[in-house]
């Protein structure tokens, strides 16, 4: 992380997903690959099923990918993304992530998989990148920009290190452009945030860094139903999770905190979508 003292919301994150209630949480119930939102085809399909239909469908978005291409996904959990595109296209990915122990798996998952001369892990913040200008064609993100206390510098940083031509992809769930923070004051609490990004926010900070808007599709209907059917099963697997060590009070909470995202989704002042922004020349 090139030395550069680590924000609060960096640690708080860092200490969440290293949790061992953590990682049982995403190993289980998520599906311990792809630990982002779903796009679903039907209200009962497998998490991890529409978790890759996300994977697969941004890839479709990314514009046009070789094995001279070089890529970084910010925030890359346990490293889904960054395997499915360096197994489909042959390119050489970047995962940067701050938990240790889902590094560790991701390591562990690349090997199992042949793609570990492929991938680098790096433990980092990705408000602050240790890279040159202009060093990737691809900087891909899922649900991970919400946990930064400094979003607009991790849309500098990755406009920042964006070839000219190059593509940012990413999703985010975010507070609709017209929700009050009263609405969302328990969202804001389980995330140990003062906010959330909204859809504008990233239009106008990434317009200002020299990107310009390809697509944005919104999808709440989508973060609604994914984070139903993770309760869903984190409910009907509760005991098993139990037994295999995870705490009860981290279950509760967790119900309750899937619930506020469910009702945010649903009642519109949670919103979710895939972005599209490309660099301009001479930004």
């Amino acid at each position: 992380m090139s030395g550069h003292s680590e924000s609060g919301a960096v640690q708080i994150a860092r200490d969440y997903y290293d949790s061992p209630d953590a990682d049982l949480f995403y190993r289980e119930v998520w599906g311990g690959e792809d630990i982002h939102v779903g796009l679903y085809q039907a209200e009962n399909e497998s998490i991890a099923i529409a978790s890759r239909r996300t994977v697969q469908h941004m890839a479709e978005l990314a514009g046009a990918l070789t094995p001279s291409s070089r890529m970084i996904d910010l925030g890359s959990g346990y490293g889904g993304s960054a395997r499915y595109l360096a197994d489909r296209f042959g390119l050489h990915c970047v995962a940067l992530n701050l938990s240790r122990v889902e590094n560790d798996r991701n390591r562990q998952l690349n090997r199992d998989a042949g793609l570990d001369d492929r991938i680098d892990i790096v433990e980092g913040d990705f408000a602050v990148l240790d890279f040159p200008d202009e060093t990737f064609d691809l900087v891909w993100s899922q649900e991970a920009i919400l946990h930064s206390g400094s979003r607009d510098k991790v849309c500098a940083e990755a406009a920042r290190v964006l070839k000219p031509g190059g593509r940012f992809l990413f999703t985010d769930p975010m507070q609709a452009d017209n929700a009050s923070s009263s609405s969302l004051q328990a969202v804001y609490d389980r995330l140990h945030l003062g906010s959330l990004a909204s859809p504008s926010f990233y239009c106008n900070v990434l317009s200002a860094a020299g990107m310009r808007e390809i697509s944005f599709e919104e999808h709440p209907e989508q973060m609604a139903l994914h984070y139903a059917r993770v309760r869903e099963v984190l409910v009907e697997q509760a005991e098993d999770l139990l037994d295999k060590g995870m705490s009860e009070d981290y279950i509760e909470r967790m119900k309750s905190g899937l619930t506020h995202w469910v009702d945010g989704g649903r009642n519109g002042v949670l919103t979710w979508g895939i972005f599209v922004f490309e660099k301009m020349s001479g930004a």
